[in-house]
């Protein structure tokens, strides 16, 4: 990958001619944001399923004229073998008028390349390189909107480029990249620390933000509100649902990672549900990466019940991998360990598995077999039993709504508002409706002829218990 000669971060650091593996110009400029029209060949190993990868490509706009696969054991230092590698080199300088790589001037590697290989591969093509890690965080630039994701996803790149560099300074003192020497390094070694200065600065930035969402979290809780989560791998509706659950506009794309920051909404008509809309899971984005984005996460993570969704169309296998990426991200959120495929999901002393509702989407696209293929897929993971819904149709909606109350608050009460035997001393009906509209979620209210009120509510047992302490007998349970 190239970098424009003199581009500087903090006090300017010029190198001459730098050639870096890293994320376009990142590590030491702004970011390209938008990457429409370029076009790309694509470097497979064994005949990958590279489907995911190249919808993460299209979502880009960037075409992809060519796939080259190379079967065998994967080249630890180019990733492709040498010879190969310069016959990539050689085509790529040699286009003429009408080649198919004419205007080529990006290589991707299906895979999460190490910094070797992607330094070789860099130096043999002379254009840009990106792997999957690298496809993503281009990705990621382009969608993040708020400072706190261009926040998030400018540490994730410097953090991913410093491995490059690190390597670039490595074969340099050593000798082992041509045309380099040690003033090379020298000047390579002054970037890594203008480097390291901005991703402290920007972790400072970070961690204030965390700060803040935790203690609008602890304000949420004292208030009496509870949170849904809504998580799953990336494009399984969770911005659909949030919007069908709750009314609130937000982006609605089918495209992969449209969603970057979290978004908090109430649930229909109730001001103690909360609904948290967050970032997507990917298969093989490291830790490192994804640690980026640990705030945005924990939103929707740390929450009373958590709604984990799939594509209820997907391919079984396809449906088996992305289920078990969004399980193995939640137990490692929530535990910070590794997932153990017998804990916490299969003990019943833990809570976890009964803090968790499994949710099929897009049924509407999913023939009966599908759905009796996936809720199988469901089963073998020792997940939950699985909801199934449409929130374009709303088949299943309402299910899913008295699913979510019923966990957070129990069964439907039925209650019954007393008038006052002294409407001169003695508080109106209408307050006591006014207190439970606020505890709780009202679905039906009767005024009948004795100036009593009929009420069906949801809501829990301690805002329940203190509003029967204070009506003095005037609310009874029916």
């Amino acid at each position: 990958m190239r970098m424009a000669q003199g581009l500087t971060m903090g006090e300017p650091t010029k190198i001459d001619n730098p050639l870096l593996a890293g994320a376009g110009g990142v590590t030491l400029g702004e970011a390209r944001t938008n990457h429409q029209g370029r076009k790309a060949i694509l470097m497979i190993r064994d005949e990958e399923n590279s489907d995911e990868f190249e919808a993460l490509v299209a979502t880009m706009g960037i075409e992809i004229v060519e796939r080259l696969n190379q079967s065998g054991k994967e080249d630890p230092r180019g990733y492709f073998g040498k010879g190969r590698l310069q016959d990539v080199a050689d085509e790529l300088a040699a286009t003429v008028d009408g080649h198919p790589w004419q205007s080529v001037d990006l290589v991707l590697i299906h895979n999460n390349a190490s910094a070797r290989q992607l330094v070789a591969v860099s130096d043999a093509v002379k254009v840009e390189v990106w792997d999957r890690v690298r496809l993503l965080l281009s990705l990621f630039t382009s969608h993040a909107s708020s400072m706190e994701a261009r926040t998030q996803v400018r540490i994730a790149r410097l953090q991913s480029d410093r491995t490059v560099l690190r390597e670039l300074v490595n074969l340099q003192t050593t000798g082992e990249r041509a045309g380099y020497g040690s003033s090379g390094a020298t000047a390579l070694q002054a970037v890594m620390e203008n480097l390291n200065r901005e991703i402290a600065s920007l972790a400072k930035r970070q961690q204030r933000h965390a700060n803040a969402q935790s203690e609008r979290r602890r304000q949420r809780t004292r208030s009496g509100a509870q949170t849904v989560g809504i998580a799953g791998y990336t494009n399984a509706g969770k911005s659909s649902l949030f919007l069908a659950l709750s009314g609130k506009e937000v982006l609605i794309e089918d495209k992969l990672f449209s969603t970057l920051e979290t978004t908090v909404g109430r649930l229909e008509a109730s001001p103690r549900v909360l609904l948290a809309d967050t970032i997507g899971f990917i298969d093989e984005l490291p830790n490192a990466t994804l640690e980026a984005f640990r705030a945005t996460l924990s939103e929707a993570l740390e929450c009373e019940l958590l709604l984990i969704l799939a594509d209820a169309s997907d391919t079984p296998l396809e449906l088996e991998r992305k289920l078990f990426t969004s399980r193995r991200e939640v137990f490692e959120r929530l535990f910070g360990e590794e997932l153990d495929d017998d804990f916490p999901w299969r003990n019943d002393e833990m809570s976890v598995k009964q803090q968790i509702m499994v949710v099929l989407t897009k049924i509407d696209k999913a023939t009966p077999h599908q759905l009796e293929e996936a809720k199988a897929t469901v089963a073998a993971l020792a997940l939950p039993e699985p909801i199934l819904i449409s929130s374009h149709s709303g088949k299943g909606m309402q299910n899913l709504k008295d699913r979510i109350l019923f966990y957070l608050f129990g069964p439907q009460l039925h209650l019954q508002i007393l008038p006052p035997e002294n409407y001169a001393t003695e508080r109106a009906v209408a307050g006591y409706v006014s207190d439970l509209h606020n505890a709780g979620l009202v679905t039906d209210y009767l005024l009948l002829e004795d100036g009593s009120v009929d009420m069906t509510i949801w809501v829990s047992e301690a805002e329940i218990a203190k509003l029967l302490a204070k009506s003095g007998s005037r609310i009874v349970i029916k």
